[in-house]
């Protein structure tokens, strides 16, 4: 397929775009600098709806992921701005793009976040849940709503909602990796609230599997069918790493380093499964938590990271 992605230089997409090149798709990178001769890149500015996709040809398929990165720096009134319109007003314009073509591609995948869902306890969470409350609540609703241009073109539409991603490319996880080595890590909070997690090799094959099944659409949830709670994750990592995981860090000491972001982020718990992957016969490289981190963290030199997307 030809494949047009966005978000090519964030965590995901820079794996993913060599990953589709690798199964032999043509990858067309939408790029918000300018494109360099002989690549493969269209120049696009959503902050100032600037996107013309007439002269490129026609497209197979397009998978969006850019956005502000939620973890860099304090949630200001300032970055929520920008978090909330990166997201909303750049997934309206590359819809509205794509749905004014002659020939629009099969499929647009458009990256959510189960951020959705808000904050739901123990609660078992599927695609057809309803939506939570706060802040990442509301920016996920207005995201997966502003594809509608691309719906009402009869496009297949797939929200990629998109759990705590492990990954060795860093984020805002990434940060508890060296705590833990050195015997400071802890549960967060309560440690009670579920992390739905989900592997990068998990990432890449969810999306693979979305673009070429055909009945897929609508919300995914891309998470691992087996969410556990920050105390389980904590003993985990720490058993892994041989390092002991007494410390806690309360809820109130959470808020004050992170402020709003520990609430929505850390502090709040999402039971999420993968309802629609599972169904549609997705086979999880890695299901299960301890594989997961091991296979991450089997070469101490590559220095593993976590990131919550």
């Amino acid at each position: 397929m030809k494949i047009l992605i966005t978000g090519s230089s964030g965590l995901v997409g820079s794996a993913l775009a060599p990953y589709l090149r690798d199964l032999g798709h043509h990858v067309v990178r939408l790029i918000r600098s300018t494109p360099r001769l002989g690549q493969s890149e269209i120049f696009w500015d959503p902050t100032m709806d600037v996107l013309d996709l007439s002269s490129c040809g026609d497209f197979d398929a397009v998978v969006h992921l850019a956005g502000e990165n939620l973890a860099e720096g304090r949630w200001t009134v300032q970055k929520k701005v920008r978090i909330r319109k990166s997201r909303v007003q750049g997934t309206r314009i590359l819809s509205e793009a794509i749905a004014r073509l002659q020939s629009p591609p099969k499929i647009l995948a458009s990256a959510s976040a189960i951020g959705f869902y808000g904050h739901r306890a123990d609660e078992l969470l599927g695609e057809s849940s309803l939506a939570g409350a706060g802040f990442l609540a509301e920016v996920c609703q207005q995201w997966e709503a502003a594809t509608l241009p691309a719906v009402e073109r009869g496009i297949r539409v797939v929200q990629l909602r998109l759990g705590v991603v492990l990954s060795r490319g860093g984020g805002a996880l990434a940060n508890l990796l060296p705590l833990f080595q050195f015997g400071m890590g802890g549960v967060l909070g309560s440690g009670r609230q579920y992390w739905s997690w989900i592997a990068m090799e998990d990432v890449l094959g969810a999306i693979d599997h979305i673009l070429a099944t055909e009945q897929l659409s609508g919300p995914v949830n891309v998470v691992s069918p087996q969410p556990i709670s920050n105390r389980e994750f904590t003993k985990t990592l720490g058993r892994l790493l041989s390092r002991p995981t007494m410390l806690r860090v309360p809820a109130l000491a959470a808020r004050i380093a992170f402020g709003e972001m520990a609430d929505e982020a850390f502090l709040a718990s999402a039971r999420v499964e993968p309802v629609k992957l599972l169904g549609t016969g997705y086979t999880f490289r890695y299901p299960n938590l301890t594989d997961a981190l091991r296979h991450f963290l089997k070469d101490e030199k590559s220095k593993a990271s976590l990131h919550f997307e």
